[in-house]
């Protein structure tokens, strides 16, 4: 059962959640350092959720202040009361080494990256949770806390206007909805005084239901068209027959003036048993249209089993390839196999090319003496092995 939206009033908290494509996540170096890009977006010109409506002029005054903000894990929390992220507490135990950038406002909607810091984000557990969302190509959503005022409203589309917005941070989420249940009102601590109201907000769901409506209306036109096309179907076999319903009688008149009826004569029951073979006769060939459809689908079934084959077969043998290739880095110590793990199949490849010859034996942790030539990466080093 929906909770009810809260009377509000002065200062409050968002927190509006959205879906991340991830499509779109890319991998660069920063600083000589691995990074992970990953594009969001959030707040449309003038949606309404949960009853609040966010002007595009308010909008438009704010979004920069999002810009170079926290991206914590999660909407971070303390003694379980909301704080913002730039609290001492919330860095401790929140930050993964993201943060967001490079935000705009495009056709109507405001657009940021969230720049993920690969050897940071591997210090923590929840920072390792998400590289490994991010290489398995798991959901991600994020969800942006916001300090605004609201100011009541008459229209009968919302209760109030969003004033004067301040954007705290951009979290990253993986298997939480928003903060909690959307609607929801919870105490939040600001510099361990003053608490304000939250409102967890879901944008996609904001956006379902205009895109619901307009499904539903687009739907129901598509069936009276529907329904308009087969009884004109009806009515041009009945009018080919010379059996329309209603049809004047036509009249042919002579020199003499004198009418003659050339109509057929058709009765009630006659008219209405003629329309239902018709109807079934339509009826049937939608039977027959839907055998086809079944025909199809059966033929290409086995077709698609063994594309689902070759695609699980193509992703064990990329599994085996990581692991020949984490091991081959590993044993020559270029990365650790913790870090080793975070990377994709393509930068083990490359970073493997850098190997010369095999990788070197490995007994009771001490590198066996080399017979084969073979000069490890330490040989090549000043002061390395003689």
């Amino acid at each position: 059962m929906p909770i009810a939206n809260p009377v509000l009033s002065g200062s409050v908290r968002v927190n509006v959640r959205t879906a991340v494509n991830n499509a779109q996540i890319r991998r660069d170096k920063r600083n000589g350092k691995d990074v992970i890009i990953v594009p969001s977006a959030t707040l449309p010109d003038d949606v309404v959720m949960n009853n609040i409506k966010y002007p595009a002029d308010e909008i438009a005054k704010s979004f920069h202040t999002l810009d170079r903000t926290f991206a914590p894990f999660r909407h971070p929390m303390v003694n379980g009361q909301y704080v913002s992220a730039r609290e001492p507490e919330a860095v401790n135990d929140f930050y993964i080494g993201a943060w967001n950038e490079n935000v705009r406002r495009e056709n109507g909607r405001v657009f940021l990256d969230k720049v993920i810091d690969v050897e940071v984000a591997g210090r923590t557990e929840n920072g390792k949770r998400l590289l490994e969302a991010i290489n398995k190509g798991e959901p991600i959503h994020t969800s942006t806390g916001i300090f605004l005022e609201v100011e009541p409203s008459e229209d009968s589309g919302y209760s109030y206007l969003a004033k004067n917005m301040q954007f705290d941070h951009d979290a990253i989420l993986l298997d939480e909805e928003g903060a909690a249940t959307p609607n929801q009102g919870v105490g939040m601590m600001v510099n361990g005084k003053q608490e304000i109201t939250v409102i967890n907000s879901v944008l996609e769901r904001a956006m379902d239901e205009v895109e619901w409506a307009a499904g539903c209306l687009a739907d129901a036109i598509g069936r009276v068209k529907e329904a308009e096309k087969k009884q004109t179907f009806i009515d041009k076999i009945l009018s080919k027959l010379g059996l329309s319903k209603g049809e004047e009688e036509s009249e042919s008149s002579d020199n003499n003036g004198n009418s003659e009826d050339t109509s057929m004569p058709i009765s009630e029951e006659e008219f209405k048993a003629l329309a239902d073979s018709v109807k079934a006769l339509t009826a049937n060939a939608e039977n027959i249209a839907s055998a086809v459809e079944k025909a199809v689908s059966d033929a290409v079934a086995p077709l698609a089993q063994k594309v689902d084959a070759l695609t699980a077969n193509a992703a064990k043998a990329e599994e085996a390839e990581r692991a020949e290739i984490t091991a081959k880095v590993v044993a020559n110590n270029l990365l650790t196999e913790e870090t080793a793990k975070t990377l994709s199949v393509n930068a083990l490849r490359e970073l493997a090319g850098k190997v010369k010859g095999d990788a070197a034996p490995i007994t009771q942790g001490v590198f066996m003496p080399n017979t084969s030539g073979y000069k490890s990466l330490s040989d090549e080093l000043p002061g390395g092995a003689e």
